[in-house]
């Protein structure tokens, strides 16, 4: 039930501009809360009364991912420790989500302790963009909305791409269902499949090794749920053009663009690259003149109205299609 006393925006440092157009579309103001003493260790002040108020907190847990995890924490243990009627973790980029199983052994499940750590600090509800596999909210017991960042994309998406020639492409077999959707959305001819083989000893590599689907003389798009290192979307976009593809783009929610991402996807020659702001775009790719960056700040807005409102979240902001996806 929403608190009669209105409801409060708090930030860490992670991603201050999309904090601050999130509140702009709300109407209100982000309160930073985060300073760092001299020896490094983060200090959370929270500038306004919270008692019997509702407390959303933005904050992705992007890189630093450790450091952003740990102002997250201190901000929702301030928050409940100030009194806060209900504390919403708003996290438009999970960190550790990759690791959400047991791969080999002896390793931890590092997304669950992470959202059990969130649950554990305070934390009443968790909402995030496009999560890397949609079995992660029950690693809670607290409600855990998942929003997606094709509701934003698909506007932009189909001013680039009329009705037509268009295949859509998934990266690997994991994001058929994410391909699918989008291939019916952008009412596409096909969809490609990727296949690649990845060695579970080594993080952040992979080979690609053959696809599935007609790409010759296509304008193909590839679409996945985060860019990191870029190996995987620039070694398909590599093979697509072995096809014959017209022209290659890509699109996905998370823009992370680690170590040498930006080089490596200006060499693998994207036509056009579509990425969200759930996290800071770093400033190699923003000089990229390829990139289209959409904002997500009015989807997080609008979710957040209407959870302190009460009203649904699935009617109007997940697209139709996302019901059924299975990631």
């Amino acid at each position: 039930m929403a608190s009669s006393n209105g409801f409060v925006l708090l930030t860490g440092t992670a991603n201050l501009k999309l904090a601050r157009d999130i509140a702009k579309a709300l109407g209100k103001d982000a309160d930073e809360t985060v300073t760092v003493f001299s020896d490094g260790e983060k200090r959370v002040i929270i500038p306004e009364n919270l008692r019997k108020r509702d407390v959303f907190i933005i904050q992705p847990t992007c890189p630093p991912v450790d450091a952003n995890i740990v102002e997250l924490l201190l901000i929702i243990d301030a928050a409940k420790r100030s009194s806060a009627n209900e504390v919403s973790a708003v996290i438009p980029y999970f960190g550790y989500s990759r690791q959400d199983r047991k791969d080999r052994p002896r390793v931890p499940i590092s997304a669950s302790l992470i959202a059990r750590l969130i649950e554990f600090a305070g934390a009443d509800r968790i909402i995030s963009v496009d999560i890397h596999s949609e079995q992660e909210p029950g690693f809670v017991e607290i409600p855990w909305d998942v929003l997606y960042g094709s509701y934003a994309l698909l506007p932009e998406l189909k001013k680039n791409f009329p009705d037509g020639d268009l295949v859509i492409a998934s990266p690997d077999k994991g994001g058929v269902p994410k391909a699918t959707f989008y291939a019916d959305l952008l009412k596409a001819s096909g969809v490609a499949i990727v296949y690649k083989e990845r060695d579970v000893m080594k993080a952040n590599e992979s080979q690609v090794m053959d696809m599935i689907g007609d790409v010759k003389g296509k304008n193909v798009l590839i679409v996945d749920d985060m860019i990191d290192t870029a190996g995987t979307i620039c070694n398909a976009a590599q093979l697509i053009r072995e096809r014959g593809a017209k022209s290659v783009s890509a699109a996905a929610t998370h823009g992370i663009f680690s170590g040498s991402a930006p080089e490596r996807i200006k060499a693998a020659d994207f036509d056009k690259i579509f990425i969200t702001d759930t996290v800071p775009i770093r400033k190699e790719m923003m000089d990229n003149p390829k990139l289209t960056v959409v904002s997500i700040a009015n989807l997080l807005a609008e979710a957040i109205k209407r959870i302190y409102q009460g009203d649904s979240l699935s009617e109007e902001l997940i697209p139709k299609g996302h019901k059924e996806e299975r990631n």
